[in-house]
């Protein structure tokens, strides 16, 4: 029986005293695609870097077509046909398509003229249709992936590993990937592909292997498993169904109302273009793209972090022109930051002072002059209690949880802090099963409460489960905005490229 193309025989990879991967053993064989699932930390990504020489194993063999290989760089794992696309890309903007993938595997005088050829060649082999003369910053993100994919083909990798490569995709380009996979596969070569997403691994797998706590935990064939069983795997139990979703109320006051808002970036080039939408008590609002279309923006200018350059933004019947971030906290707006080590937490504080952040100038927090801490951190206990956040106490520091328990702590206090309308920006980004499972739960209890809630994802998934109404945006305005039962996956994803008038 042939050797696998890849063997990886009891990898361990310990960071200080933190085991990443313990004694993990993967095989890869040619013509295979195999997933790697797990949630956030499991170790999926840093078994991967091993392979491809960005980290080195504490101990474990690694085995070549049968043969012990030593792979200290990613030089060494490209010279052996392993190539590896990043969730980051690692692109050149200003420089053309063939620059990019030429550099730094071509010395000395480059025959411009050859190289372009060989990767018009190359991508209208896989179907990509590619200017290999196009400036890389000027295409989309979706071309920007073939871009990283052309040069992993002009390296002849044999091997494909993939981290998290539809985060950032339509779903049309969701799927054009899913078609260069399989074509790939069935030319011989092996891809790996690393996702939380269960739906893209039964639709392109063959072999699915589940990690978790840096632990192989599972491996199944692709016509031998389900989504339910897959997803146990991954948390190690059940995932109770989400509580049904009452629909909104017909005729509720409208809560937030923006009307032909316009806005521009620190660079005064303009971000939100005309952007109309209004939301009701009791109703969720899901904002549907791909990212850097306008969607923090948005956020940015309902909480007032951002002034809108025309255009008005009512809570209710109050104007928000010049009210300021503090008086919209007061208002009864909370938000829920993309990024919570950013814009949601203070690292070095603990999680009693995280949780009065917004509301400290509060009469309710203070004992004469000073802050009472006593009832502060009475109050960040139950939070602690209430919202399942694990940590050893309100003393503990931010820095110390895992980024599910700082995202529980940024919607505990949001939560707390808000009365009428919430902001949720990418508030599953990068937690695990358990934790999105408790995200969505709270998002669906604020709704009941009467809240006005304002959803923005890219996941598209998300934004179907949670959401009423759907707005899409592109470019800074606004697609469309439509009941949920209007919408197909088809024509959300050609909203989501700009394409309008298309049909149902």
């Amino acid at each position: 029986m042939a050797a696998p193309f890849i063997e990886m025989r009891d990898i361990t990879k310990l960071f200080a005293k933190v085991v990443a991967n313990r004694r993990v053993n993967l095989s890869i064989g040619r013509g295979e695609v195999v997933a790697l699932l797990g949630e956030n930390g499991a170790g999926k990504s840093t078994i991967m870097k091993v392979l491809y020489g960005l980290y080195h194993a504490d101990s474990g063999t690694i085995l070549v077509e049968g043969e012990r290989a030593r792979i200290e760089s990613p030089k060494d794992a490209m010279s052996l046909g392993i190539a590896m696309i990043q969730q980051h890309f690692s692109l050149v903007g200003p420089h053309t398509v063939v620059e990019n993938i030429v550099l730094g595997n071509v010395r000395g005088i480059i025959d411009a003229r050859a190289c372009e050829g060989k990767v018009r060649d190359l991508a209208g082999r896989y179907g990509f249709d590619i200017d290999p003369r196009a400036i890389v910053r000027e295409l989309p993100v979706g071309s920007q992936q073939k871009v990283e994919i052309l040069k992993a083909l002009y390296q002849d990798a044999r091997l494909i590993i993939m981290d998290e490569p539809t985060a950032v995709l339509t779903p049309q380009e969701s799927e054009s990937l899913m078609g260069f996979v399989r074509a790939y596969a069935e030319a011989g070569n092996s891809v790996v592909f690393i996702t939380h997403k269960l739906k893209e691994v039964m639709e392109v797998a063959d072999r699915i292997v589940v990690m978790r706590s840096g632990e192989i935990h599972g491996e199944r064939k692709r016509e031998e498993t389900d989504e339910r069983e897959l997803s146990s795997l991954m948390i190690g139990h059940e995932l109770p169904p989400l509580p049904p979703s009452s629909p909104a109320a017909e005729g509720a006051p409208v809560a937030l109302r923006l009307e032909l808002v316009n806005a521009r970036d620190r660079r005064g080039v303009v971000c939100l273009r005309d952007l109309s939408l209004s939301i009701r008590e009791g109703e969720i609002l899901g904002v549907a793209g791909v990212s850097g279309n306008g969607q923090d923006e948005l956020c940015e200018v309902v909480c007032g972090s951002r002034q809108a350059s025309s255009g008005s933004v009512r809570l209710g019947e109050r104007d928000l022109a010049g009210v300021g971030i503090r008086e919209r906290i007061e208002l009864g707006i909370g938000y829920v930051p993309a990024d919570r080590q950013r814009d949601g937490v203070v690292m070095e504080m603990s999680l009693a002072e995280n949780m009065i952040l917004k509301s400290s100038f509060g009469k309710v927090w203070r004992r004469g002059p000073f802050l009472d801490l006593r009832r502060i951190a009475a109050s960040a206990r139950k939070a602690i209690e209430d919202y399942s956040i694990k940590a050893p106490g309100p003393e503990a520091l931010a820095k110390g949880l895992s980024g599910g328990n700082q995202q529980k702590l940024v919607v505990a206090r949001e939560v707390e802090g808000s009365r009428r309308l919430i902001i949720f920006n990418q508030p599953t980004r990068g937690l695990d099963l358990g934790a999105i499972d408790y995200v969505h739960t709270t998002i669906l209890g604020e709704k009941r409460k009467g809240k006005a809630v304002l959803l923005v994802s890219t996941e598209l998934s998300e934004i179907f489960a949670l959401s009423d109404k759907i707005a899409v945006m592109y470019k800074g305005a606004i697609m469309g905005i439509f009941p949920k039962a209007e919408l197909s996956m088809e024509r959300i994803g050609l909203l989501m490229a700009g394409y309008s008038g298309v049909g149902a």
